[in-house]
C-alpha cells in the first residue's frame, strides 16, 4: 500500500504529465466551407472561425416571401456548416483537456482530504482502543 508521500508524489506526476500532453495536443483547423439552397440562387460562407463570413443572395428570391427566404437560408446556414463537420470527418473529437486537467486535480485533492481524515480516524480509534487494554 502506498503511503501519503508516495501517492501525492504519484499524483503530481500523473497531473504533470496531462498538462504536458495538453500543451502539445492542437485542435483540428476548420476550414471555410459553403452552403446553398434555392438552387443555388443563395449562397452561405462559414469561415474557418466558424461564423457567417458572406452571404450571397439572388434579389429574385426575395419575392418568394419571408417564410420562403427563412427556410432557405436555414437550410443553406445547416449545409455551410454541415461542411466544417465533414472537413474534420476523419478526425477524433478533441476532448476537453483543460476541464478534464481542472476534474483530475480537484478529485485528486478531494482524495488525498479524505485520505487524510481516514488515517487520523483511524490513528485515534487505536489510541482509543489501546487506552483501554
Amino acid at each position: 500500500m502506498l503511503g501519503e508521500k508516495a501517492l501525492e508524489e504519484q499524483l503530481a506526476q500523473a497531473r504533470a504529465a496531462l498538462r504536458d500532453v495538453s500543451r502539445t495536443v492542437t485542435p483540428p483547423e476548420r476550414v471555410e466551407s459553403v452552403g446553398e439552397a434555392a438552387g443555388g440562387r443563395l449562397r452561405v460562407t462559414v469561415g474557418s472561425d466558424g461564423r457567417v463570413s458572406a452571404v450571397d443572395l439572388d434579389p429574385r428570391l426575395l419575392r418568394e416571401g419571408s417564410e420562403q427566404l427563412a427556410e432557405e437560408f436555414r437550410r443553406a446556414v445547416n449545409a455551410a456548416l454541415d461542411g466544417q463537420d465533414e472537413a474534420g470527418a476523419g478526425t477524433e473529437p478533441m476532448p476537453d483537456l483543460a476541464a478534464m486537467t481542472a476534474t483530475v486535480e480537484r478529485l485528486q485533492d478531494q482524495g488525498l482530504r479524505q485520505m487524510r481524515e481516514i488515517t487520523l480516524a483511524v490513528g485515534e480509534t487505536m489510541r482509543k482502543l489501546h487506552g483501554r487494554s
